[in-house]
């Protein structure tokens, strides 16, 4: 097994779109319940990489298992924040990867000058909320009824990360 966390690249958007749409129809993890179409993510994959912002790939074996990126919020007063998003797919998991994209997420944003990383996690997503504590993130507060899936309410949780 080969596993490398490098920079998104043009020739990882399709394998990107499709370990997107993975996680996104298990309904846990993302706010989406399906990848949108790859026109769609190719857009949006070339708006990270055309602005400067940061997203990373994690591969085994050349194939695409997870991403992470890190995403300006809006407003000028809030320069300083970037959220933190990422996913693996079921086989990736429990390996270490995401420890490793969260860590290079964490340099590359104190690199950047941001002092500031938010993300918000399902309640019920222990694996990812343990993650999140043990990489130093501290909850902040409960978004309630904050997810609808399949008529189901889920709360999530508030996660910040402060330089």
């Amino acid at each position: 097994m080969t596993l490398k966390i490098v920079p998104s690249q043009e020739s990882h958007f399709t394998g990107l779109r499709d370990a997107l749409d993975i996680v996104a129809r298990e309904k846990r993890f993302l706010v989406f319940t399906q990848a949108p179409p790859l026109d769609q993510c190719v857009a949006f994959y070339r708006s990270i990489f055309l602005h400067g912002h940061c997203q990373f790939v994690a591969e085994i074996d050349g194939s695409v298992v997870g991403w992470r990126d890190l995403l300006p919020v809006r407003g000028e007063v809030r320069a300083h924040v970037a959220e933190l998003g990422i996913g693996l797919i079921p086989s990736a998991r429990h390996r270490g990867i995401g420890q490793m994209l969260i860590r290079a997420a964490i340099d590359k944003a104190w690199e950047k000058g941001l002092t500031r990383i938010e993300l918000s996690v399902r309640i019920d997503n222990a694996n990812a909320k343990a993650l999140y504590e043990r990489m130093g993130f501290q909850t902040e507060g409960v978004h309630r009824r904050a997810f609808l899936v399949d008529g189901d309410y889920f709360d999530s949780v508030a996660m910040a990360l402060l330089r």
